[in-house]
């Protein structure tokens, strides 16, 4: 059976419908949750697949978080020995950092419901192909990264150039949150750090207007989503065996 590691910064940024997506294909999963372990020191050898979670911190606070160091470290390891890497939100920034790119502030905060415009090359990838040449998909980060040296731009938004890479056959980028579910951005909305977050964003959103959109919105982007995790499970491992899932269906 193999291993999937997850790196998570927030018990409010989970891994969402992904956890369900991981463990329906058969995989392991073994948590390390630097919000209540920052001294861990994960070791990458023995596991299949590395998924880097978001985080209300940046790439550029490794004087406060000094985990950010150990889980860049981390993620080198990880595409040293060639293993499936996704990196979600804050993850997506650092694959960008251990790449070699800049990571900065952006000059516009995305906080709710975006357009996800996919490139020709994003149109055709195996993994975020599934999406479709526009997709509306949950965003909230205050950074942005530039597209690292060798890899392929799959995406990008109106308000942010970079929104989704490929780095080799099998290490990805989202800057956006698929694993999202109504209830996980009605748990941001209501956080009052997050909630303060979106007032000083000044982007003409509060929280109503998310969640009308939400409302709207969500149903259908979790089809696509689940096509895209397994799509990227696909490169970690295929399943043992077929396992029915809450909804009804199997995998594959």
């Amino acid at each position: 059976m193999s291993r999937v590691m997850v790196f998570q910064h927030e018990a409010a940024e989970p891994l969402g419908t992904l956890h369900a997506r991981i463990r329906a294909r058969g995989h392991r999963i073994r948590f390390h949750n630097f919000q209540r372990q920052p001294d861990a020191q994960p070791n990458t050898d023995r596991y299949h697949g590395l998924v880097v979670l978001g985080g209300p911190m940046n790439v550029m606070d490794q004087h406060r978080h000094p985990h950010l160091k150990t889980e860049l470290l981390a993620i080198e390891a990880a595409l040293r020995q060639e293993m499936p890497v996704l990196g979600i939100c804050l993850g997506a920034q650092l694959l960008a950092a251990v790449l070699g790119a800049p990571v900065r502030r952006h000059s516009q905060q995305e906080i709710g419901w975006y357009d996800l415009i996919t490139t020709p090359d994003g149109r055709e990838d195996a993994v975020l192909g599934h999406v479709g040449d526009v997709a509306p998909v949950f965003q909230w980060h205050g950074c942005t990264y530039d597209l690292p040296a060798g890899a392929v731009q799959l995406a990008r938004t109106e308000t942010c150039e970079q929104q989704a890479f490929r780095y080799g056959q099998n290490a990805y980028g989202f800057q956006f949150h698929l694993e999202a579910d109504a209830a996980m951005i009605e748990r941001w909305l209501r956080l009052p750090a997050y909630r303060e977050e979106l007032r000083a964003a000044g982007i003409g959103r509060d929280e109503d207007s998310i969640r009308t959109a939400t409302h709207s919105l969500i149903a259908a982007m979790q089809p696509r989503a689940a096509t895209t995790f397994d799509a990227f499970l696909d490169l970690v491992g295929r399943p043992a065996r077929r396992i029915v899932l809450p909804s009804g269906h199997t995998t594959p």
